[in-house]
């Protein structure tokens, strides 16, 4: 999930609880430019990772592929 608008902090936790009902809940949700004050509670409602501005895409990579693994070992 990425978007533009301030509306992530009602979209993530809908967009999660959409994932659960279809039984999808191995997919991952990543997201874009988002305040960081916003972070604590993404991740309190299942968020895994919050990529900001100036994140550096190798760690960012590697972030992804650690979660995958944990997901599926």
């Amino acid at each position: 999930m990425s978007t533009k608008d301030p509306g992530h902090a009602t979209l993530l936790p809908e967009f999660v609880k959409e994932l659960k009902g279809l039984d999808r809940e191995g997919i991952m949700v990543v997201g874009g430019v988002i305040p960081a004050q916003d972070y604590d509670y993404l991740y309190e409602h299942g968020a895994s990772a919050i990529f900001g501005p100036g994140t550096v895409i190798p760690v960012a990579a590697q972030k992804v592929i650690a979660e995958l693994d944990r997901r599926h070992a």
